[in-house]
Order: structure tokens, then C-alpha cells, then sequence
């Protein structure tokens, strides 16, 4: 019994040492072909994650450029980047003093421009040669039927003549390429064409307004300056044959980030009525627009007719709760030939319907020879003051320079950006 208890022990014993070998040999043989996979699929992964690995030169190159893009992108995440522009564009008009006339073909040479008397270097410099790109902003409201009524009598509604320069316009000075909208203003600035080199479009939209009448007293000149230069919101009803927004309106751009040669013809009285803004608000929009203001001043039309009846101690015309008298359209002129003085452009009174002929043929040659001129000014600081702009022409022995007279933006002020 003691013998068969042992034998079992040995045979026990003899089995756990056959199954020890077993297994340390399977660790032994199978541990390098894992290993070896192992090794694959790394060298694999390298591979996928790292192209340089493969020796091809065409994959390094591209893998170095990934890295320096991802470099970049890191660096300017987060980061705003600021593009801004200092250069003050001036339009200028050379004519001679003692003629009238205008000198053409001048070059950059020929020019010098002077900020509160230190000379600028001439940046940018272009010839008349290029189309025009314009508005044409014209008074329409209860007042122009009035003002109008001196010179048409009571045989024709007064804006017949008060529109009759933006109909000479559209017909004589209007020219293929000439990019030409449309604002009339009352109450608020209605554009009626936006900028379009259709001649037969433009001459409808002033026909509408000769065949309507005005819908409000007030004219609200100062905002609508505001609303042509900076742009804003116009009736699309008017504009675009409907296209617009839920409220029937569309963005109007307006001429204030124009880089084109650009400038406003506007046939108005002067009155403002009503405006957001008041007269220096407008007056530092204008002069920082760098876009001349032709003005054709309809006043005219009344105040000579009547002005022996305009003494304020008369008490004046009272047109819809609006007090009219003698003082208000001198004052109303003043404004117009301000605003033509300090951006360059001209102010032309109107008292007879024979004169606007002439009258548009000044502002066409004036118009038509403008020589745009850009300088980045040397002094940096934006103290927000007025600064005084001094353009100088010299033909050396050609012409007596005192009979040299340059018309151009006399001023703006400094507030960062486009001047």
C-alpha cells in the first residue's frame, strides 16, 4: 500500500516538471514573433505618422512645410490682425487765374503738396483720363415748389426749374462709363438709381420726380451728406424694383471707401430743416470724405425775385411751419459754398433758367480735369485737430506762378483710417 502511494507521488511529480518545460519553452519560441510584430506595426506607425522615415525627399520637404505651417497657425491663433491706411487723397483743379483756363496734361513732378506747411512726398498720383463715379443729390421737397415759384411763375410747378439742372445734366454731361446715382431727400434721402451707366435709367428717375410732388416740407440736407459719403440704408422699393430686406430696404454703399475717382453734384438750396446732425458735424464728414461737392445753389431763384419782401421784421414766407426770410437763404448759401470751398469742388448760384447751361459746363470741365493726388501725411499723432492742406503747381518759367490757382480739399481732421 506504502509502495503504490509512493509511485503515484513520482508520477505526479514527473508530470508538473513535463508541463514547467512545456510552458517555459512556448514563452521562449513564441516571445520573438511577438516581438517581431510588435516591432512591424511600430516601424509601420512611424511610418504613417512620420513620412521622413521613408527617405523620400519629396515627403520630407512637404512634412517640413506642414510643420512650419502648424508652427504659424499656432503663433496667430488668437491674434487680430489690423489693416489700416493713412493716405489723404486730395482731387485738384489747375486753372489760370487770369483766363480761366484750365491746365492740362500735368505730371507728378509738377506738383507739391503741404500739410500745416511741411512738404509731403506725392504717393499716389492719376491723370483726369478716368470716368467719373458720382452722385447726383437733389433737394425735393414742399420747399422746392416755392423756391422754384420765381422763376416758372404759376404756370408750372416751381420744381420744374429746380430740377431743370439735374435734367441738363443727365441729357449733355452724362458719358458712357460714367458710373451716375441718384439720391433725391426730403424728410430722409431716398436713392432713386443706384450707380449705373444707363442714361435712359437716370433720365426716368428725374422725370418721376417731375411728375410727383413732394410729400414733406422738410429737408434734411445735413443727414443725406452723411447718407451719400458713409452710406446706409435706402428704400429698395425705389431702388431696385422691390428687391430688399423685410422692411423694403437695401444697403446703400455710398462713396466714402470709393477708391475711384468720385465726386457729389448737389442742386439744393442750402436749408436744412430737420437733420440728426448739425452744420460742423456734416461740415467734418465732408472735409474727411476727400469727394469734391459741386454745388448748383437753386436759392437763387426766390431770393432775387422777392428779397425786398424777406425782411425778417416782416415776419417772412412761412411754409409749413417753417419760417422762410432773407437771413435763413443767405445763411443756407453759405453753407452750400463752405462745403464746395473745403473739399475742392464749386458753388454756383442759379437765378435765371438761361444761366444753368453755363453753369454745368464749369462744373463739366472742372469735373473732367481733376488730377488725384495721395500723400501718407508725416505727422502720425491723431490729436483729432484740423489740418490745413497747401497744393502747389510749378512750370518753372511756363506760366507766372501767381497765375497758377489750384482748387482742391483745404482741410480734415485726423481720426486714423481713410482721409
Amino acid at each position: 500500500m506504502k509502495d503504490s502511494s509512493k509511485y503515484a507521488k513520482q508520477i505526479g511529480l514527473a508530470l508538473f516538471a513535463t508541463l514547467l518545460v512545456v510552458w517555459v519553452a512556448s514563452q521562449t519560441l513564441f516571445q520573438p514573433r511577438v516581438e517581431a510584430q510588435a516591432g512591424r506595426q511600430s516601424t509601420s506607425d512611424k511610418k504613417k505618422k512620420n513620412p521622413d522615415a521613408t527617405g523620400d525627399p519629396e515627403a520630407q520637404k512637404k512634412e517640413q512645410e506642414r510643420q512650419e505651417e502648424k508652427k504659424v497657425d499656432k503663433q496667430m491663433s488668437g491674434a487680430v490682425l489690423t489693416i489700416g491706411t493713412n493716405v489723404v487723397n486730395v482731387e485738384a483743379v489747375v486753372y489760370n487765374k487770369k483766363t480761366g483756363g484750365i491746365l492740362q496734361g500735368l505730371k507728378k513732378e509738377h506738383f507739391e503738396i503741404y500739410e500745416d506747411g511741411i512738404k509731403q512726398e506725392v504717393e499716389n498720383f492719376s491723370t483726369p483720363e478716368a470716368p467719373l463715379t458720382m452722385v447726383m443729390v437733389v433737394e425735393y421737397s414742399k420747399l422746392v415748389d416755392l423756391l422754384g415759384s420765381g422763376t416758372g411763375g404759376y404756370f408750372e410747378p416751381g420744381r420744374v426749374e429746380v430740377l431743370r439742372p439735374a435734367y441738363e445734366f443727365v441729357r449733355t454731361i452724362v458719358k458712357p462709363k460714367d458710373f451716375i446715382s441718384i439720391v433725391a431727400y426730403d424728410i430722409r434721402p431716398t436713392p432713386l438709381v443706384d450707380f449705373t451707366d444707363d442714361k435712359a435709367k437716370l433720365m426716368s428717375a428725374v422725370q418721376l420726380l417731375i411728375r410727383n410732388n413732394p410729400a414733406f416740407t422738410e429737408s434734411n440736407l445735413f443727414d443725406t451728406l452723411k447718407f451719400v459719403l458713409r452710406g446706409g440704408k435706402g428704400d429698395a422699393v425705389v431702388m431696385e424694383d422691390g428687391k430688399g430686406d423685410k422692411n423694403g430696404q437695401m444697403e446703400y454703399a455710398g462713396l466714402y471707401e470709393t477708391n475711384a475717382r468720385t465726386a457729389i453734384l448737389l442742386i439744393a438750396s442750402g436749408m436744412d430743416t430737420f437733420s440728426k446732425i448739425n452744420f460742423d458735424q456734416a461740415r467734418k464728414i465732408v472735409e474727411n470724405s476727400g469727394v469734391p461737392v459741386y454745388c448748383i445753389g437753386t436759392g437763387n431763384f426766390f431770393l432775387k425775385r422777392y428779397d425786398q419782401y424777406l425782411d425778417p421784421g416782416r415776419g417772412g414766407v412761412n411754409v409749413g411751419g417753417i419760417q422762410i426770410d432773407r437771413m435763413v437763404l443767405l445763411q443756407a448759401q453759405n453753407q452750400l459754398k463752405t462745403f464746395a470751398d473745403s473739399t475742392g469742388g464749386k458753388y454756383i448760384p442759379v437765378t435765371f433758367p438761361g444761366e444753368i447751361p453755363s453753369a454745368l459746363q464749369t462744373v463739366q470741365a472742372m469735373l473732367r480735369n481733376q488730377y488725384s493726388l495721395g500723400y501718407v501725411p508725416t505727422n502720425t499723432r491723431k490729436e483729432g485737430k484740423r489740418r490745413k492742406i497747401q497744393v502747389k503747381v510749378n512750370l518753372g518759367d511756363q506760366i507766372d506762378p501767381k497765375l497758377i490757382v489750384v482748387q482742391h480739399r483745404q482741410t480734415y481732421v485726423e481720426e486714423g483710417g481713410k482721409k
